[in-house]
């Protein structure tokens, strides 16, 4: 099969496999792109947990900007990398507020996803991943976003060139699949690789993917070398 039908069988196995996901309610737009940075090189829990502090401690997104920033980076402890987040936080709260005149994204939603896209990237820390999880979560705009799961489990499968870095990944993958599936094969990729998919010891016997994943058939050719 071509690469757009090997991802239409990931989909739909994976939609009968797991059903279609709910994810939590989407966030405002600017609350989104804060967690989703609080989320870079941790776990949700963690994430969560910094997310809620930064909110206990200020009521507004303003008096976050204008904090003292070791109380910003005491919130966001545990989230980890609080030095270096907490900064990139008020800098980017502090550069909206220059551009726009207040701390209020409500605008994106009236661009193209290509430009409210390209308006995100401008900002040092917001990657192809966090800007892709603004537009899908929270604007409900088409965006592939790829985090470390589904890098993994896509490179296995085959559905992306091995050596293709994850950045970009995100425009690639986004070609394979149609759009009104982002949502769906986003959250389902990400739950194969956390239950089984697993970054060190895939538990392959489990998978509703073996028999169209690449590297479940080359460890079947190692283990089985006359097939």
């Amino acid at each position: 099969m071509d690469s757009r039908e090997h991802a239409l069988e990931i989909y739909q196995r994976l939609a009968d496999f797991y059903g279609h996901p709910d994810w939590r309610n989407p966030l405002p737009p600017l609350d989104e792109l804060v967690s989703t940075i609080l989320s870079q090189n941790t776990n949700d829990t963690n994430r969560d947990r910094a997310f809620e502090s930064l909110r206990d401690k200020f009521s507004t997104w303003e008096e976050v900007r204008d904090a003292d920033p070791n109380k910003v980076i005491e919130a966001i402890r545990t989230a980890g990398l609080a030095n270096q987040k907490g900064p990139r936080i008020q800098n980017i709260l502090k550069e909206i507020t220059d551009q726009r005149g207040s701390l209020d994204l409500s605008f994106l939603s009236d661009m193209s996803t290509e430009d409210a896209r390209e308006w995100l990237l401008q900002f040092k820390g917001v990657g192809p991943k966090t800007a892709a999880i603004v537009l899908q979560f929270s604007l409900g705009k088409p965006a592939f976003p790829v985090d470390t799961h589904i890098y993994r489990v896509t490179g296995r499968l085959g559905l992306r060139p091995a050596k293709m870095n994850a950045d970009q990944a995100h425009d690639y993958l986004a070609e394979l699949f149609p759009e009104e599936t982002y949502y769906d094969i986003h959250l389902n990729l990400i739950r194969l690789g956390r239950e089984i998919c697993h970054a060190r010891t895939p538990n392959c016997p489990d998978c509703p993917l073996q028999d169209i994943c690449d590297y479940y058939v080359e460890l079947l050719k190692v283990t089985n070398p006359e097939i």
